[in-house]
């Protein structure tokens, strides 16, 4: 645990892991129809001395759900300052039916990864989508599959908000959101959790934290029982 005044809203590669870790675990335990996230080692850059191990977090073919018809009329009519909380993390609607693993022809499949910056020294969220055969789907069918909000957001800064670069593993074009900024809003997140001491940053939290504003851009929205207690 650390001082959230005198934080700067990142973590060190080695809390990256420790958060990894019990964020993975917390989602198998409390997801237990959903797939898990599971680690993936990788070999150490040679120009990095740190001892610990190198990963990411993995969690593979999966179709976000699509809202129906009658979802859609009723979104329609919400409130526009209620739809913009939602895209901000808001708790209250977040649900535990948005993830679904599927292997069915048709369907669009996405593979998402948590990866640690060494350059922004906070997690980013890499993803790709592709068709049942194994096609990469483009940019634009993405965009139609985002939440409304992030659509829109899209739309205004295509190659800032969601950019494609090479994954830094697996070194194939995967796209990201951009980092820039996940510190500082980090540190806010922390401070504005009443439940938790300003005296302390739990690191095991940090990346559930995270994940329940960053998923959503995407469409992964974590169920609320997961954040019970954060």
């Amino acid at each position: 645990m650390m001082d959230v005044l005198q934080w700067d809203g990142t973590l060190s590669a080695k809390d990256f892991r420790i958060g990894a870790v019990a964020f993975a675990q917390k989602w198998e335990s409390l997801n237990l129809a959903f797939p898990p996230w599971s680690w993936v080692p990788c070999p150490k850059h040679p120009w990095l001395a740190s001892p610990q191990e190198e990963g990411y977090l993995s969690l593979e073919k999966i179709c976000i759900s699509m809202p129906q018809e009658e979802d859609v009329d009723q979104t329609s009519q919400t409130d526009p300052g209620e739809e913009d909380a939602s895209c901000l993390g808001n708790k209250d609607v977040i649900d535990d039916a948005t993830l679904v693993q599927s292997n069915q022809d048709g369907l669009h499949h996405y593979d998402f990864h948590i990866v640690y910056s060494n350059i922004f020294k906070v997690p980013v969220l890499y993803f790709r989508a592709y068709y049942g055969d194994g096609r990469p789907l483009p940019l634009d069918e993405i965009e139609k599959e985002l939440p409304e909000c992030s659509s829109n957001e899209l739309s205004k800064s295509k190659w800032t908000f969601i950019t494609q670069e090479e994954h830094p593993y697996l070194k194939r074009p995967w796209y990201k959101l951009h980092p820039c900024g996940t510190g500082e809003w980090m540190k806010l997140l922390f401070l504005s959790d009443t439940a938790q001491p300003k005296s302390q940053m739990v690191v095991e939290l940090y990346l559930l934290s995270w994940f329940s504003v960053v998923g959503q851009v995407v469409g992964l929205r974590i169920p609320s029982k997961m954040l019970n207690g954060c």
